[in-house]
């Protein structure tokens, strides 16, 4: 079946241009569902169109045969500042999006590719609510080049501190404000629309009464043209097509730039990083949203030895959240022993993302051997590999485009010397929507 599949694609024009190329190599780490071993990937038009064990591949289909590379979804970094400029702290700015700090010359992007990262979470710099994040691919000469999405999650720095909670709160409550002042709106043109109605009625039964005495109104008739069903259904469609122009729709009044994002946030249109650093941040969290039935969020935290977040691993994993966070062990508060956090989390329930414990270069460069660290001390694999690209892209809103290995998506592909996670592993080659664009491939 799959070798028919593979001799249709051969026949096909290629959709959305591009070669067609077969890769086969060691193993795909899929992560949507499991390694593959021997497998065979077909990349056309930027896309992955078949993925297999042991495929078959019908003559005339270029092959790079790679028996000792591993293949994986690009890495995603889903919350960085990496390669990024300062800028002025903001307090309260949601509707902002970093583009500015964004420098496409910056020689980090090229050292990110050939570390195997393929798409970042550029957040906005600031405490309180700075603003929207941006998805980036780090590669390209212009901002417009580099940028998949302009607006990934609203980056939302909550304390426990009464003032923290406040701004969130008002911020909700200008929302508010502005559906009351909608329905107002609404209310008012619907009476306007019901006068103008009883008025077009008193007119035209006015004009009838005025036919009806007019004793040459028949002559006058007799003497036009008759007109056809057909031409009086016409100026009966034009006249419904003219009165919807003239203004039958409500149109509600355009919401404050700062007041969007939160209406956003309650059409599910958009998602909340909450940003935190204790046990107590979350509870305060919960009370602030306790009314806010719809808002879609997910956690974002350090880890440090002072840190409690163990204390609500359970009350996190019961709600099913997403969490970023870095791939560290620490201690428990006041003593030596040892937690894996992120592990307890996911055992909890929890669905993990990993990002470097440093935004830097650096961090990047340490990123997978850290992760493989967590394996080595309790984290399962494959959360651990999905922490790294399928949940990270999911953080972004992009999981129907990359993060695994499956039919339809973006060729996105990092290949390996070895085991992903094994810090001896090397990037051999990496393959950007369909084209290679690190390593001496043919």
């Amino acid at each position: 079946m799959l070798a028919l599949l593979l001799s249709g694609l051969l026949l096909a024009p290629a959709s959305g241009g591009g070669d067609l190329v077969a890769i086969r190599v060691k193993r795909a780490e899929t992560v949507a569902s499991g390694p593959l071993e021997h497998a065979l990937i077909l990349v056309e038009g930027g896309k992955i169109v078949a993925l297999g064990e042991d495929l078959p591949v019908e003559r005339g289909i270029p092959v790079l045969d790679r028996p000792d590379w591993v293949v994986t979804p690009g890495l995603v970094n889903a919350h960085t500042r990496v390669a990024g400029e300062r800028s002025p702290a903001r307090l309260f700015e949601p509707q902002s999006r970093p583009t500015f700090d964004v420098d496409p010359r910056h020689e980090a992007w090229e050292e990110l590719l050939e570390l195997g990262v393929t798409t970042l979470g550029f957040y906005p710099d600031g405490s309180g609510i700075p603003g929207q994040a941006l998805v980036l691919h780090p590669h390209g000469k212009t901002l417009a080049e580099m940028l998949v999405a302009d607006s990934a999650y609203l980056k939302i720095q909550l304390q426990a501190s009464a003032s923290s909670k406040k701004a969130l709160r008002e911020a909700f409550a200008k929302v508010d404000e502005y559906n009351e002042k909608v329905a107002k709106e609404r209310e008012k043109w619907e009476k306007e629309q019901e006068k103008k109605k009883k008025s077009s009625s008193k007119s035209s039964s006015k004009k009838d009464e005025e036919k009806k005495d007019d004793p040459k109104a028949e002559e006058k008739k007799d003497t036009l043209a008759p007109v056809s069903q057909e031409e009086e259904e016409k100026k009966d469609d034009k006249k419904e097509a003219d009165d919807k122009k003239a203004g039958d729709a409500f149109v509600p009044p355009a919401p404050d730039e700062k007041v969007k994002p939160f209406l956003d946030l309650r059409a599910k249109s958009l998602t909340a990083m909450m940003s935190i650093r204790k046990a107590a941040d979350y509870l305060h969290l919960l009370d602030v949203l306790k009314k806010e039935k719809d808002v879609q969020f997910f956690l974002q935290f350090p880890l440090s030895d002072d840190g409690d977040l163990y204390e609500v691993a359970t009350k996190i994993g019961e709600k099913g959240l997403t969490v970023v966070t870095v791939p560290e062990i620490t201690l428990q508060v006041n003593s030596l022993r040892e937690r894996n956090i992120p592990a307890e989390l996911v055992r909890a329930g929890a669905k993990l993302v990993l990002t470097p414990r440093f935004d830097t270069l650096r961090g990047h460069e340490d990123w997978r051997a850290d992760v493989g660290r967590l394996v080595g001390q309790g984290l399962a694999r494959e959360a651990a590999l999905a922490a790294i690209t399928l949940e990270a892209a999911r953080a972004l809103g992009r999981a129907d485009e990359i993060g695994s290995l499956e039919v339809g998506k973006r060729a996105d592909l990092v290949f390996w010397s070895g085991d992903p996670l094994e810090p001896s592993s090397k990037v051999e080659a990496v393959m950007l929507g369909g084209e290679f664009v690190v390593g001496d491939v043919p």
